[in-house]
């Protein structure tokens, strides 16, 4: 599984949660402590918003251990938002197009999970993308259709009821096309003033996520692994909750798909 951060607060250097901590990120990718796999090494990527609405991006293939350009940017790049992600495949192939963040308009989004039997619903689920968003997709994963499907059910007017109703969609789809559901969600996103982040499941086995204060000010940061060893400032976020981040801080409220059904137990994806 893959693992992530990000930040949303005063300005901060991106090395202070890629690369400075002891449990970095670029630590995640190759000894993750909290996932299936400690290695996270087909790819990565950061994103991040300064001046102009649409977010910045550097992605590659690379592990990111090994890449000095990261180790680079990261130490000039600042900013008041950003994402930062390892990948450790699940499905696509490795190549720049799938790995997170993935970037669309102003808002970029990022994800460690899947979705069950996933080959099965691919092409249902693209036939619900209209010719726009249809074009958008450059990649092959199911993260990356998951994100453009949301823009269909109106991220850009309520973006936790847009997920909301993608992944309720996805689950009623998977149980009608394969006779159960898996989805394993946990995201980050973001337009550019607000950070975003859900963690939920629909076999309660949801990809960790942890939150703490950072910065100055109401800055937070959000992660798949506690950055250090100071068990007293990192929060665990509870299955089936989603978190916004703002200029009044932190708010996090229940999380559940719109139109959920009542699913046979889950079965493990391939």
């Amino acid at each position: 599984m893959c693992r992530w951060a990000a930040y949303r607060g005063e300005p901060l250097y991106l090395e202070e949660l890629v690369t400075s901590p002891a449990h970095s990120l670029i630590e995640q990718s190759h000894h993750a402590t909290r996932a299936k796999t400690p290695t996270n090494g087909d790819g990565f990527g950061v994103a991040w918003y300064g001046d102009r609405p649409e977010p910045g991006r550097y992605r590659d293939i690379l592990p990111a251990w090994a890449d000095c350009n990261l180790k680079s940017i990261a130490r000039q790049i600042r900013s008041p938002l950003f994402l930062a992600h390892v990948r450790a495949a699940t499905g696509g192939g490795t190549r720049r197009d799938n790995c997170h963040p993935f970037v669309h308009e102003n808002w970029s989004f990022m994800h460690n999970g899947q979705i069950g039997d996933f080959e099965k619903v691919r092409r249902p689920m693209e036939t619900m993308l209209g010719d726009d968003l249809y074009a958008a997709r450059n990649g092959t994963t199911d993260s990356e259709l998951i994100f453009l499907l949301a823009f269909h059910f109106g991220l850009r007017e309520d973006p936790l009821s847009a997920f909301a109703d993608t992944i309720g969609f996805i689950e009623r789809l998977s149980f009608h096309m394969t006779g159960s559901a898996l989805v394993r969600f946990t995201a980050a996103f973001s337009n550019g003033r607000t950070l975003y982040a859900i963690r939920y499941a629909t076999d309660r086995r949801a990809p960790t996520l942890y939150a703490a204060p950072m910065g100055r000010g109401q800055g937070y940061c959000l992660v798949s692994e506690p950055l250090n060893d100071d068990v007293d400032t990192w929060v665990e976020i509870p299955d089936g909750s989603a978190v916004s981040i703002g200029e009044e801080g932190l708010d996090f409220v229940m999380f559940e798909p719109g139109n959920s059904i009542a699913l046979h137990p889950a079965r493990e994806a391939i």
